[in-house]
């Protein structure tokens, strides 16, 4: 049960305050939204192995029959290496504590799925009924592109199958060409990096565990930095200056310069836009996703460390 305990050490350490906190704090992420995002993706992903890992240990100290599957194929001297045999009575509780956690995220994850179907579901039916109907003779189905008449300026990217870009009539008389062509590569943006799954996946775990500071974090950050993210691959098209043009065209209406407004992610997303700052060397790039991307072998390294001794 060493191995466990090493395992829940390192969750200790990664999902503690100080890390995520530290993370949050940094002022590389906003130069570099995809960089981070991969980061903290590496992050949760370090804990949710770790406590996979310990609850297939944990499981197989404590029963026999988990045993016998998980090292069936490994020698005896790897098998002894663990020392599985003589666990102590604390093990049974351990185990039943990250089952229960397990089942609780899959629950989660499920539930966030579900809904987000039912959301996506309700906003279709929604949207056949605003939407204009075709002529005679055409067919029935529709583009990826969805205009409605409605004097309010919006538009979004609708996640699904078919996926759709839908604009209003108001985002169309109040944009200009350029800005409307940054508007949709904004949300083009969304849908290439599959930014709706990385969402579903930060709110799933922070409703789940709303304690945990990683996970409420991870949250809070993937909503700030998939919008970064989105702008800049907006900005590199179509210039800074139109795209931040266009934020304020399509949002002014909800106080988007407001210190005081709830959006005031939208004010923080214009600043960066009309003052960019440079971003990170290529080298800084590479360095931070190769760091982050090992993060998560610390896990594994654990785990099959006493059983690669064990052969040597």
């Amino acid at each position: 049960m060493t191995v466990c305990l090493l395992l829940l050490s390192v969750v200790a350490l990664t999902a503690a305050l100080p890390v995520p906190r530290s993370l949050t704090r940094a002022a590389w992420p906003e130069r570099e939204p995809v960089v981070a995002l991969w980061v903290w993706q590496c992050l949760v992903a370090t804990v949710l192995l770790c406590c996979l890992a310990a609850l297939v240990l944990g499981a197989a100290a404590v029963f026999h029959t988990v045993r016998d599957h998980v090292f069936a194929p490994a020698p005896p001297a790897v098998t002894a290496a663990y020392d599985l045999s003589a666990a102590p009575a604390w093990a049974a509780g351990l185990t039943l504590l990250l089952a229960c956690g397990a089942a609780w995220t899959t629950a989660m994850l499920a539930r966030e799925l579900v809904e987000a179907r039912r959301s996506r579901g309700r906003a279709r039916a929604h949207l056949r009924e605003r939407a204009p109907d075709l002529p005679a003779g055409l067919p029935a189905a529709r583009g990826p592109l969805l205009v409605l008449e409605d004097e309010y300026p919006d538009a979004w990217w609708m996640p699904g199958s078919p996926a759709q870009l839908i604009v209003t009539t108001g985002a169309l008389h109040r944009l200009t060409g350029h800005q409307l062509d940054a508007v949709l590569t904004h949300e083009r943006g969304h849908a290439r990096a599959r930014h709706d799954w990385l969402l579903h996946l930060s709110t799933a775990l922070a409703t789940g565990f709303p304690r945990i500071p990683l996970f409420a974090h991870f949250c809070d950050q993937t909503h700030r930095l998939v919008e970064l993210a989105a702008d800049d691959t907006a900005s590199r098209r179509c210039g800074h200056l139109t795209t931040a043009l266009a934020l304020i065209e399509l949002n002014q209406h909800r106080g988007v310069l407001s210190c005081a407004s709830s959006h005031r992610l939208l004010g923080e997303r214009v600043n960066r836009l009309l003052e960019p700052r440079p971003r990170l060397h290529r080298r800084h790039r590479a360095l931070a996703t190769a760091t982050a991307a090992l993060v998560p072998l610390l896990p594994l390294l654990i785990v099959f460390g006493p059983g690669l001794t064990a052969l040597t």
